[in-house]
């Protein structure tokens, strides 16, 4: 099934239509994977396996665990800002991931339908306030190591992009922990 908008509505809108679609169309698991031939659909039935055992309603294909970011080609200066930004989730999140910003994700209906995506972002923090909604409502997260590879023609969001993504996922976590201290809002 193919959904076309008329006009480019961001990373996070994306998601968005494609969640609500799967939704609508009764799936039990969502996995969503970059189309960007970094990550190996090999792992669809295990992430898939995590989240119907009932183990985790969210499973995360990691890069990180196993060495296979830089072994599969990562830019340094990605690797560096993703295990900073990841270093800083933790510690504001209060979670031990070994990476945040993974593009393949498998969910379960139920977290899904507990999640308010609408409120989310349209760009490419969308990511990050879903795993902070995941937190903030208490849903253990499974990690899974994930090989990467990075090619020419696999798309990236440039320098300018990534800076703003990271703001904003920083963002995120500040106002996760200070909706801990019950000094901003819940981010749901």
């Amino acid at each position: 099934q193919v959904e076309v908008h008329s006009e480019n509505r961001g990373y996070g809108a994306n998601q968005k239509t494609c969640y609500r679609l799967a939704l609508a169309a009764g799936a039990d698991i969502v996995v969503m994977i970059h189309p960007d031939y970094q990550y190996t659909p090999m792992l669809l039935p295990a992430m898939a396996s995590l989240v119907a055992s009932g183990l985790y309603p969210c499973v995360l294909g990691s890069r990180i665990l196993g060495g296979g970011a830089l072994r599969g080609g990562m830019p340094v200066w990605k690797y560096i800002a993703n295990r900073f930004l990841t270093f800083s989730e933790n510690i504001l999140l209060g979670a031990k991931l070994s990476e945040y910003h993974t593009g393949y994700r498998a969910f379960s209906r139920s977290l899904l339908e507990s999640l308010p995506l609408e409120k989310n972002s349209d760009d490419f923090v969308f990511d990050n306030q879903v795993l902070a909604q995941v937190l903030w409502l208490g849903f253990p997260i499974g990690e899974l190591t994930c090989p990467a590879k990075y090619m020419p023609e696999a798309s990236s969001i440039n320098l300018r992009r990534s800076i703003r993504y990271g703001w904003g996922c920083l963002a995120t976590a500040v106002q996760f922990r200070l909706a801990r201290w019950k000094l901003a809002p819940a981010p749901l």
